[in-house]
């Protein structure tokens, strides 16, 4: 399996795992929060059919990277995401976030600029800012983080169980856009990463990107379910479109927070549609 070092612990190293698929234009995916590279299984082999290059990656402490106890924070993300684009020497790259991954391509965009980078898709976005302050007043209470951060560390088994539920708003997609399969692997894959990042990945919900945001100088595209029970549809996408002056928004109608998944046929058209559709190439 391929691997790319992006620092050490001690007397270990830290590698993140990658999967590098198909040729042209380079289409960077990054996974949110609990999961890994498989979360984005209904759309890679969309972009590959479509005759991109889809490269995926696990964020370090998930899936099969290493499980440091060091790095969870997005200047760290930030820098894993460049060394990636460097060691692969990816350019005119189309970077797609969901969730905790919208933030990497902020702060990356932000810190190490367009050089690279071509377009940007933002799907179920954390910023601009999550937390509740006196210049933020619709953000939301730092209780709340703080309750999702003990409950974790309590049982973060339980608590995974609960997040789950509202990832993919259970009570109405059971059955539905999300079988019970699908569910326990899901389940399986989060209770699977580091304990220690588990907890450390929830406190960087509270990131401030307000001073990112602007330095964004590639065409953005913003999706979001309005029904989003992790992220606030509210706190969060219609405020980013605010602040990214020409950035495209589209809004899933009673979708929650897993629509890559739950609506990737919603998912994978808005995005075709704003990186384009190049000739198709055989299928894999």
């Amino acid at each position: 399996m391929p691997y790319i070092t992006v620092g050490t612990e001690n007397s270990a190293p830290i590698d993140l795992y990658y999967e590098d698929h198909g040729s042209g234009r380079p289409v960077v995916l990054i996974h949110g929060f609990p999961l890994s590279t498989t979360a984005w299984e209904k759309q890679v082999p969309v972009l590959l059919r479509a005759g991109y290059r889809s490269v995926v990656y696990d964020r370090r402490g998930f899936g099969r990277s290493s499980q440091p106890g060091v790095g969870y924070d997005y200047d760290t993300f930030a820098e894993d995401l460049n060394t990636i684009m460097t060691e692969l020497d990816l350019r005119d790259a189309v970077l797609v976030g969901h969730s905790m991954g919208t933030g990497e391509v902020t702060r990356y965009l932000a810190r190490y600029g367009s050089d690279r980078v071509s377009r940007a898709v933002l799907i179920s976005t954390i910023p601009p800012f999550l937390l509740k302050t006196a210049d933020n007043p619709d953000g939301l209470d730092k209780s709340v983080f703080d309750g999702f951060m003990q409950a974790a560390a309590d049982d973060r088994y339980a608590y995974q169980t609960s997040f789950l539920n509202d990832f993919f708003n259970y009570d109405q997609t059971k059955g539905k856009q999300v079988s019970e399969e699908a569910y326990r692997a899901n389940w399986n894959l989060a209770v699977s990463a580091s304990a220690i990042g588990t907890v450390a990945c929830i406190a960087t919900w509270q990131t401030d990107f307000r001073a990112d945001v602007p330095r964004i100088d590639v065409p953005v595209l913003i999706i979001h379910g309005d029904a989003d029970r992790v992220l606030p549809y509210p706190k969060t996408a219609p405020r980013l479109h605010q602040q990214l002056p020409g950035s495209r928004l589209v809004t899933l109608k009673g979708a929650p927070h897993a629509i890559p998944w739950t609506h990737a046929k919603d998912v994978n058209k808005a995005i075709m549609e704003f990186i384009g559709t190049p000739t198709p190439v055989a299928a894999r």
